[in-house]
Parts: C-alpha cells; structure tokens; sequence
C-alpha cells in the first residue's frame, strides 16, 4: 500500500495498491524530490479512462517496471478530475511540445515542477513507433544523471514560453449581430449534413453549440440554425451513442456517424445532454426530444445518484465479459444468438432489424451497438417495447461497468440545471426534488462559511482540493436554474454568494477571468483557458451565471462582469465557433437583453399556475423567471409587482425597458 490510501479520488485508489511507490499531488512529495536529487515522473488520468487502464495494468501493475521507477524517480498520481488545473498547466505543456495531448498523461518534471519531457500512454514494449515505457524511465534517468544542465535549459525555456502566453480578450465591446452571424456561418461549413454533428471522426456530442444553435433560433428565427441542431440531435438520439435500453449518452462516438461510442459515461455530458434536448423540446415540441430528455434526466438518477443525494462522475467504459476479462463495451453490445438466447428466434430477428444488429456486427468480435437506424421501418411499438424491457433485464444481470462515485462540483451544478428544468418542463416533481437534494449537498459538504467551494468530496466527505472557476459558475447556473423553478429565493442568494466569489477573486484586467483564484495554490502558470472542452469553460459559464444574476438583481457590477467576460467570444467567436459554444449562447442571451420575467398570483389558483408554465417553456435566450406572492421578497424582480385587477399578472422586461403587464398564457407567450 503506498500513500494513496486514504484520499477521496476513486482514480487514485485504484493505485493505492500499486507496486509503484506513488504519492498525491502534495508539496512533500516534491521536497523528497528534491532532497533525493531525482525527477518527478506525473501521470494523470481518470477514473473512466480507458487507456488509463490498460497502461495501470501493463506498466503500474508490473514490479519490474515499478523498481524502476520508485529507484530513478517520485512518482506523483493525479486525477485530473480532482486537480483540473494541474491538468491543465501541464496538458497545454504537452500539447505544445508533441502537438497533440490526452491520457493518460505522462509528464517528466524537475523538483521545482518544471516539465522538461512528456508523453501520453507508453507500451510496455515499443510498439508502433512508440518507445517502451521502460525505455523511457530509463532514458530520462540517464539524461537526469548525464546532462543535467541540457535538462534545466528545456524545462526552462518551457516554462518562460508558458508564461509568456497572453490571451487576447478581443478588445473592448461584446460581440454582436456580425460576430454571431459570423460565428453561424462558421458552424454551417464544419456541419455534417449527412450525418448530424460538426467535423469528422472521432465525433463529441456538441452540446455548447447546440445551445447557441437553439437561441439563435430563438432570437432570429433562422430555421438554418434549428435544423441543424434538431438533425444532429436525433442523429445521436438514434445512434450507438446512446444507449438504446437504459438511456444516458456515451462519452463520443469513435466514427463519424455516431455508431460505435466509447462508452464511458460521463455526468456532464448528460447532464448537458438533457438539457440540450428538453430546450429543444420547448422549441420544436419534438417527441423524440421530450423522450430523450427524459430518458437521460432518469438515467442520471438511477446510474448516477449517490447516497448522500449527489451524482457520481461516471460509468467506466470497461466491464468483465463473463471471462474475467475486463473489455470495453461488454455491458452494452449483443450478438444476434445473445438476442435469441434472452427473446426467442422470431423477436430476435425483430429486434436485430429494430436496432441494427448484424451477423458481422458494428463493432467488435461480431458483437453490435444497438441503435435505431432510420432505414429500420416501422415496428410493432408494444413488441418493440416488450423487447427493449426484456433485453434491459437481461442486461442487468451482466457486471456492471464501474462507477467513480466521487461528486464533483461544477458537474453536479450542471445536474441541478438540468434536472430542475426538466422536472419543471414536463411535470416531474422528483426530478426537481432530485436536484434540490443535490444542491442541499452542494450546500452542505462543498461550502464552508464563507461560501468557498471545494471541488469535490465522497460518501458525504470533502475532498481537500479548492474549488475552480468551472465549479463556482456551474453551481451558481445550477442554483439559478433551481431557483426559477422552485420560487424559492434562497438559492438565487446562494448563486449571489458564489459570483461574489467569482468577482473578488477570479477576474483580471480586461473583463479576463482566471480558472484559479486569486489565493490559489501556484503552478508554473496559472491557468486560463476561455474555450469550452467537455464542458463549458469556467470564463464563459461564469459569464452566463454573472448575466442571469444581474438580470434577476439589477446589479450593475455583475452585468459589467459578463459583458467584459464576452470580450473574448467577440475575438473567437467567428474564428472557432465550435469551441465556444457556450459563450456564444451566452452572448446571444445578451443581445435579447436577457428578459426579466416575473410572475405574481397565489400558490393555489390554475391561472397562476399556467402563467407559470407558460414562462418556464420560454425559448427566449437566457430569460430568468421568479414566480410568487404579490409583495414577497424572495425575488427583487416580484418588488412592486402586484396583481390586475385582481386576476394573476406576468410583467416581462427587456434592455431595461418594462411592458404592460399581462394575465392571459397567451399574451406573455407572444412576449417570449
């Protein structure tokens, strides 16, 4: 047992019994670095990584290798779930020097922290091209003893190159009707018209995008826009990459045509995902989005929710086979004799042709994905449906893929969003009832007394990492989402406290946001990175929470804050649209204001109620709502709000202007 044992990361545990000597990412394990005279060899990965677990078992596993290392070097495990801005600092290292990144991360460092070598994943013999990972042990512990200076000379040209990085935040002003026709026009030529989706294989579900696709719609009624973003969503819907029986979407497809995913599942990219497909819902009425929705929002809450009421990170990709090997995708994949094993030869052919399994199969070893092909005709839906049930029961009895039950800030205030709207959406109080339990858990566990975050925390326990940018905006957007759905005004207060936090100690000169605060540990750079990833970028998420507060408030600070935030969409935003989605959705709730809805009747009464409905189904970019009692205080847009002529009334306000109040569902949704 070596000295991870102990902490909260289900990723580091997994080498807790390593043969390698590892340490956490501590500044003790860089003193004994340092009073050892060796380099510090830094692997980074994820508890759902694949490859990280191939390279565990070929290399970390191996006691041979692992004498190597513990002899020549410190060896340091990070997750980089845990420790996002270490991950960050040495990826755009990486990426710098190799062109290219991902995990697991393999990074050679001076005690002082400075990278000097990299690496992805190492065989543990050379194999394509590749040099062997004792290869390279041995080779940077012969340069290390050999040529010392030459060594220092790289790492610190590599550190002064990353410090010397500046980002331009696009000059003054926020981006407008050119930027973001611009930015339109550049999604248009990356589209793939055939297939849904942007560029080609391996193809992430573009949720950041889809998002801006959907308010720009709203705000311009471009039916460009929504087409593309209503095929690319049915294009996954129907795809591999969503899974058929037990709903909830895979990490990415590995083809161009959503086919064949890579199946971890991530809570964020589902979290993401329900939301995408019930805005989409509010503007098409789509079945299949409505269906989708909600086939996720449950999906996170059976797979995903923890004991404590928050939700778990992720599924892995891998699960044992019923050999007692683990292999990718063997939960989820069927071959045409498992399906006549489980429904009998004549539903088994039915369901083949229904999802597209074949004799060949989509994917490995003749086994499929199931999905849904467009060519498949149209079936029997209570054959279809008895099918799908039993398959689904058949596959719970297969081990189940494993499960990182660490909860994870920012990704369970992407969960609160999502879940509060969806729940609102469609008449499902648990899913709302879900998301305050876990916004209750935010509340408790990851906050102390002066409203900072810690990033994350396991089976009720805080994990010891300071909160980033990402986490103090998705909980504050969570928290908002939460508050407009439930009328109860503790949580815009919440969401209040922590963009106060984002303005003290996040923001720089320019409207420039960090992703570490002010007080943060420092790294050889501190991290800033305005481009969405997997997720939203902390600056433009923040920016998006920053707007929706000083809407909800009238705060000028806060407003000042996001529309300098945007600065830099106004820079990229034309250039690489796809990689900032979210601050392109964002923007576009800046230009249509964003409208100030308030609605004020008595609990009981089915007018109030419907004036309720009929705002939360808004497709306006970025409207905020808060519902209630003429002359409450949980909201400051219900200040002055009273009822007409004793019948409920909504008042609508946009660009600082207000309209007549209106008490008939159809008068406000022409307003919206």
């Amino acid at each position: 047992m070596n000295r991870l044992a102990g902490v909260t990361s289900p990723y580091l545990l997994q080498h807790a019994d390593n043969p390698v000597d590892w340490w956490p990412w501590t500044p003790e394990a860089f003193e004994e670095a340092r009073r050892r005279d060796v380099p510090v060899l830094l692997s980074v990965g994820y508890s759902a990584c694949h490859w990280c677990h191939v390279m565990a078992h070929e290399s970390f596993e191996d006691e041979a290798t692992a004498a190597l290392v513990n002899e020549n070097f410190v060896a340091v495990k990070v997750d980089r779930e845990e420790r996002p801005d270490v991950d960050a600092v040495y990826m755009e290292a990486v990426q710098a020097a190799t062109g290219q990144g991902g995990w697991p991360m393999t990074v050679f460092l001076t005690p002082d922290a400075a990278p000097f070598y990299f690496g992805t994943y190492f065989p543990p013999e050379p194999r394509h091209g590749m040099p062997s990972f004792p290869q390279v042990l041995e080779g940077v512990r012969d340069a290390w003893a050999d040529r010392r200076e030459e060594v220092g000379e790289v790492a610190d040209r590599i550190v002064r190159d990353l410090a010397s990085r500046s980002l331009a935040h696009g000059g003054q002003g926020v981006p407008g009707e050119e930027e973001l026709a611009q930015a339109l026009l550049g999604l248009t030529r990356e589209y793939d018209a055939k297939r849904g989706g942007f560029g080609g294989a391996p193809k992430f579900p573009p949720s950041m995008t889809l998002e801006f696709l959907l308010r720009h719609h709203a705000r311009t009624s471009s039916e460009g826009a929504l087409q593309m973003a209503a095929d690319t969503c049915e294009a996954m819907a129907r795809g591999g990459i969503y899974d058929q029986l037990g709903g909830g979407f895979a990490r990415y497809a590995v083809d161009d045509a959503w086919v064949v995913p890579h199946f971890e599942k991530m809570l964020y990219d589902n979290a993401l995902l329900c939301r995408v497909y019930a805005h989409l819902w509010k503007a098409t009425g789509s079945d299949l989005a409505r269906r989708i929705a909600l086939e996720t929002a449950d999906f996170m809450v059976r797979e995903l929710r923890t004991p404590e009421g928050g939700f778990a990170s992720a599924l892995d990709a891998d699960s044992d086979d019923g050999t007692g090997e683990h292999v990718e995708g063997a939960y989820y994949v069927w071959t045409p004799e498992q399906l006549a094993e489980v429904l009998g030869e004549r539903d088994a052919a039915l369901a083949a042709a229904h999802y597209g399994v074949t004799e060949d199969g989509t994917f490995e070893h003749g086994s499929s994905v199931l999905q849904l092909p467009q060519d498949a005709g149209v079936a029997d839906a209570g054959r279809t449906a008895s099918i799908a049930a039993r398959l689904l029961a058949a596959r719970e009895e297969r081990e189940r893929p494993g499960r990182d039950d660490k909860i994870v800030a920012a990704w369970n205030g992407l969960a609160v969003a999502a879940l509060a709207e969806t729940g609102a959406l469609f008449d499902r109080p648990d899913l709302v009832e879900r998301a305050t339990e876990a916004a209750d858990l935010l509340v408790r566990v990851h906050m102390d007394e002066t409203a900072r975050l810690t990033r994350t925390s396991r089976d009720g326990r805080a994990g010891g990492n300071a909160g980033v940018l990402e986490d103090y905006a998705d909980v504050a957007e969570g928290f908002l989402a939460l508050a407009a759905v439930t009328g109860e005004g503790t949580w815009l207060e919440f969401a209040g406290f922590l963009l106060d936090i984002v303005l003290d100690r996040f923001t720089g000169e320019g409207g420039a946001l960090y992703d570490t605060a002010h007080d943060a540990e420092a790294l050889i750079r501190r991290p800033q990175d305005p481009t969405d990833n997997a997720t939203p970028s902390g600056w433009t998420a923040a920016a998006g929470a920053l707007l929706s507060y000083a809407a909800h408030t009238g705060s000028e600070a806060h407003r000042a804050a996001a529309e300098g935030a945007l600065g830099v969409v106004k820079a990229l935003g034309p250039r690489a649209p796809r990689f900032i989605g979210w601050g392109l959705a964002v923007s576009e709730a800046l230009l249509d204001g964003p409208r100030e809805i308030a609605v004020v009747g008595a609990p009981g009464d089915e007018a109030f109620r419907e004036l309720c409905r009929t705002a939360l189904r808004a497709t306006a970019p970025g409207a905020v709502l808060a519902f209630g009692t003429p002359g409450s205080e949980e909201f400051p847009l219900l200040a002055d709000r009273p009822l007409v002529a004793g019948a409920p009334a909504a008042y609508v306000c946009r660009h600082f202007t207000c309209d007549a109040p209106v008490t008939d569902p159809a008068g406000l949704r022409a307003k919206l």
